[in-house]
């Protein structure tokens, strides 16, 4: 007899094990078959037959079982295998192996709910919540402490080193974007543990002897708070056994073991939040910090085309850089009428420099005023100020961009005024040399053009802008006599009508100035023309006669 889909080698390994299979002639084919155990050569009792009593003990594993009548012995030999009898369709080899009858397939109630979607759905919403809830409060973060930052005063600036602004909007703002909105979201029960944790972390680090005890503390009670939670959980499961199913029940005590990991869980993340946190202290420090005065006033009312004719008084000015030093400036009291060409001479640290931050209101006064026009510029907002007045520094600023955009950085010239402005510059042969002329790449400071050529490019955009006050701050100190030479004489010839202050470093590009005001230790020394210092032998004299022009 052959079994169908059974394959000879298998056959040969398990004809030791297997029963013989009844006469299809004997059982009916509506009967049930019988049962066999594994290993076993006798069958079961027919659920429909009465019981045996006494079920035949089966042979020793050692010795080969008797082959039925049925089944011929087959005779194994090293080249040949025997052929498998055949199966009758009642009987198949499973049912023959299987110890159990087969189990139906569990029926799912269509009004079940689905929780894995539900889950799914709550991590997602949960993940974008958190997301864009992080970028948001880094963003406004960032551009609070930014805004404040870009409007505190120099003096800020002078005692904040810039290590710390450097740290401030790197680590800090990172800190704030990838730590903190990894905080899990705690439910409103745990919040009770979370305060015990706070006070067992504190007690921590005001006595470091006691880590190991306090740790120990907690965890006694973190799992006897989960124990007592897993308690309840199981005496309401067996309250309520009639109503709620027993898969219910166990995903409730389940979830409810796992309790006291989230209890740790939560101490963890209770710890990481009270040390992270500080980033958002920092940041929010320096919105506290001094603000400059209001960028725009709503209320000025400026005449157009302010200043018109550029006198500069000043009267008893002041100014010092911080709080806790001496006055830098103090005393000042000069009137500089509109078209004069003023220089401003004196040794190191007598307060040149701090003149013309005054005048920019980069440092408010202590004391006194200034006025142009007639205008109070203690009463404008800053960028009415500056807007009015240009300045070209000794160390000239060149942004990365285009040369058009340096010179015309909101395009409020036409292409012919800048070329205009090039040429009486000193600088159009060398642009209209460039292969991009205008669009010509400017690097980051200005470094693909000399010093004195970045210098001229500052010279083109205070002829572009042409106010009525132009200030030098040392503008040809570090640049060659060539240079000096061109600056000075546009100055001469395209700035006439214009009210000139120089910080002079070297007293022969003053000499036929209207006048020069001198200063030594902060305070105004002498102020009259050129000529009439020499007169006098005074301070300025002995500057000349240093520099070998007397």
């Amino acid at each position: 007899m052959v079994y169908p889909g059974l394959s000879t080698s298998l056959y040969v390994q398990l004809s030791p094990f297997l029963s013989p299979l009844p006469s299809p002639h004997t059982p009916s084919l509506h009967s049930p078959p019988p049962l066999f155990f594994p290993f076993s050569h006798t069958p079961l009792p027919s659920l429909s037959s009465p019981p045996s009593p006494l079920l035949p003990i089966p042979p020793s594993p050692r010795s080969p079982p008797p082959l039925s009548p049925h089944i011929p012995s087959p005779s194994v030999s090293p080249h040949t295998h025997p052929s498998p009898p055949p199966l009758s369709p009642p009987y198949p080899l499973p049912l023959c192996l299987s110890p159990y009858p087969p189990l139906s397939s569990p029926s799912v109630s269509p009004h079940t709910p689905s929780l894995p979607p539900l889950s799914g759905i709550a991590v997602f919403c949960y993940s974008i919540s958190v997301s864009i809830g992080g970028i948001l409060a880094s963003r406004y973060l960032h551009q609070s402490m930014l805004y404040n930052v870009l409007r505190s005063p120099m003096s800020f600036f002078e005692r904040t080193p810039s290590g710390n602004l450097v740290n401030r909007f790197a680590k800090e703002t990172d800190t704030i974007d990838s730590v903190i909105p990894r905080v899990k979201c705690i439910p409103l029960f745990l919040l009770t543990v979370a305060g015990g944790a706070s006070g067992v972390c504190r007690e921590l680090y005001r006595n470091v002897s006691n880590i190991s005890l306090c740790c120990r503390w907690l965890a006694v009670r973190l799992e006897f708070v989960g124990n007592c939670i897993v308690m309840f959980a199981a005496l309401f499961a067996v309250m309520a056994r009639e109503s709620l199913s027993p898969g219910i029940m166990g995903l409730s005590i389940s979830y409810a073991l796992q309790l006291t990991a989230s209890l740790t869980w939560l101490v963890r993340m209770s710890s990481d939040l009270e040390t992270n946190i500080v980033a958002v202290e920092r940041v929010k420090e320096y919105e506290d910090t001094e603000k400059e005065a209001d960028w725009r006033h709503d209320q000025s009312s400026l005449p157009p085309g302010w200043p018109t004719a550029g006198n500069i008084d000043i009267r008893g000015f002041g100014l010092r850089y911080r709080e806790d030093q001496e006055l830098a400036v103090r005393n000042i009291t000069v009137a500089i009428h509109g078209g004069e060409k003023v220089g401003i001479v004196g040794r190191t640290g007598a307060g040149k420099s701090s003149l013309t931050l005054g005048l920019f209101r980069i440092i408010e006064a202590c004391e006194g005023e200034i006025h142009i026009d007639g205008v109070n510029i203690a009463t404008l907002g800053l960028h009415e100020l500056r807007s009015r007045i240009t300045i070209i520094p000794q160390d000239p600023v060149l942004f990365s961009g285009s040369l058009r955009m340096n010179l015309d950085p909101f395009d409020g010239y036409s292409d012919e005024e800048v070329w205009r402005a090039l040429e009486l510059s000193h600088l159009k042969s060398f642009v209209s040399g460039l292969p991009d002329k205008l669009n010509h790449e400017c690097s980051e400071g200005g470094e693909n053009l000399s010093l004195g050529q970045r210098q001229l490019v500052c010279l083109a955009r205070a002829l572009l802008r042409k106010t009525k006050i132009l200030v030098l701050d040392e503008a040809t100190a570090a640049v060659d006599l060539e240079t000096d030479n061109l600056i000075q004489s546009t100055i001469r010839t395209q700035f006439d009508d214009c009210t000139v202050l120089t910080i002079a470093h070297r007293l022969n590009t003053i000499m036929d100035y209207t006048r020069v005001l001198v200063l030594d230790k902060g305070e105004m020394a002498e102020f009259d023309s050129p000529s009439t210092l020499i007169t006098k032998r005074g301070i300025f004299y002995k500057m000349a006669k240093d520099s070998g022009l007397v």
